[in-house]
């Protein structure tokens, strides 16, 4: 992890693993090498949040309020600050089921620290700078740097103060619990610093030489996930860089789009009026066979009338009964039709016929039977010298 941080008012970093002086973010290279380093997006860097400026405290919630902790939390604290809770900013992170970690601090701050960070807008954490120190259960770690002090003492619980103040701190502290197992101690030089301990700590120091990123290689900042980059303050998605990126892209889509949907839209026109004229030409031929009538569909409207006429797979149809008709009547010289009544509903056919007797009528009904049709005579009547006769003739059931 890199860290950039405030170091006498003004904006350092540490590289990944440095544990020499830091890169002042007043210096072009240093600024080029940050955003380069950002750009890679293979490290994490942070910002590390003044200690100074910060308040660390644990919360225990019941299972209603930890329903509702994103709302609740401000007015739950409202007692342990002095200000006022909407000039606040707060940041939490659970650390057991019913135990938050929280971090405070003035919204006015947030706002300084965005406007010195904003040329660097994808550093996406902003942690408490105690918290970045190593710690484990039983262990103070304590960092010194000139004139500053950053003390962690817990999982959520730590400071930065005045080196002259250490002892006095320390020895509040051991007031209210018993002292640590281990001091762990960062600085520079160890009998000095160790010497700012009261007496009684001296023994359990473990003293280190280094800064702040060499303290970091230690530690273990997933354990507490404190982001003061929360709630009003969380990142917001670049949409105007975007926008400025894209606009030209976007155009040639839009206007690529109007283009394709101004040629569908003719297109459809022409497949309508196409549509139209072919509808119409199926009307006039219908018409020129059929020219009475309701047209609803053309189409199977005709193929209906040719199965009347032409028959179908069975032997039904004008057709087929007029051809054996026929050949019952071929082989009868003298006997003729005289008209002919066809219905396509029920399959029947009515003749007139004209034959030289009532011998010959009976005869042609017979031969129309034995070809497989059903021959009823209706009527007959004699004029002259003929006889006049009404068949009904259809397919035998």
């Amino acid at each position: 992890m890199a860290i950039v941080r405030l170091v006498g008012g003004r904006l350092a970093w540490y590289p990944p693993g440095a544990n020499t002086e830091p890169q002042w973010l007043d210096d072009d290279a240093a600024r080029e090498h940050l955003r380069a380093t950002l750009a890679q997006r293979r490290i994490k860097v942070c910002f590390a949040v003044p200690g100074e400026d910060i308040l660390l405290l644990t919360l225990s919630v019941t299972s209603d309020e930890k329903k509702h902790i994103s709302k609740s939390l401000p007015f739950m604290l409202e007692e342990q600050v002095a200000a006022d809770v909407d000039a606040l900013h707060f940041a939490y992170s659970l650390l057991q089921e019913h135990e938050y970690a929280v971090a405070i601090t003035a919204q006015e701050k947030m706002a300084q620290w965005q406007v010195l960070l904003a040329d660097f807008p994808d550093i996406q954490w902003w942690l408490p700078e105690p918290l970045l120190l190593p710690w484990e259960p039983g262990e103070w770690c304590i960092l010194l740097e000139g004139d500053r002090v950053v003390f962690r003492v817990g999982q959520c619980k730590g400071f930065t103060a005045e080196t002259g103040l250490l002892e006095v701190l320390v020895k509040a502290m051991l007031s209210e619990a018993d002292p640590p197992a281990a001091v762990i101690m960062y600085g520079i030089d160890q009998e000095a610093d160790t010497n700012m301990l009261p007496v009684e700590l001296r023994d359990r120091v473990q003293w280190r030489r280094g800064n702040l990123s060499a303290a970091m290689m230690l530690s273990k900042t997933e354990e507490v996930n404190l982001n003061f980059l929360s709630g009003d303050f969380a990142p917001r998605l670049p949409v105007g860089l975007w926008w400025r990126q894209w606009r030209a892209v976007a155009a040639v889509f839009a206007v690529a789009f109007l283009l394709q949907l101004g040629a569908v839209y003719a297109e459809y026109r022409a497949l309508s009026a196409q549509n139209i004229a072919l509808r119409s030409a199926v009307q006039d031929s219908y018409r020129s066979v059929f020219p009475a009538g309701v047209v609803v569909d053309a189409e199977k409207q005709l193929r209906r009338q040719l199965d009347a006429l032409g028959g179908t797979g069975k032997g039904a149809g004008f057709v087929s009964l007029m051809e054996r008709v026929g050949a019952a009547i071929a082989g009868m010289p003298g006997t003729t039709i005289a008209s002919i009544n066809y219905n396509d509903k029920g399959g029947e056919m009515r003749l007139n016929i004209v034959a030289a007797d009532f011998e010959g009528v009976e005869k042609l009904r017979s031969r129309m039977n034995e070809v497989g049709l059903e021959a009823v005579t209706e009527s007959s009547n004699t004029k002259g010298d003929r006889v006049s006769a009404r068949l009904r003739v259809k397919e035998r059931s």
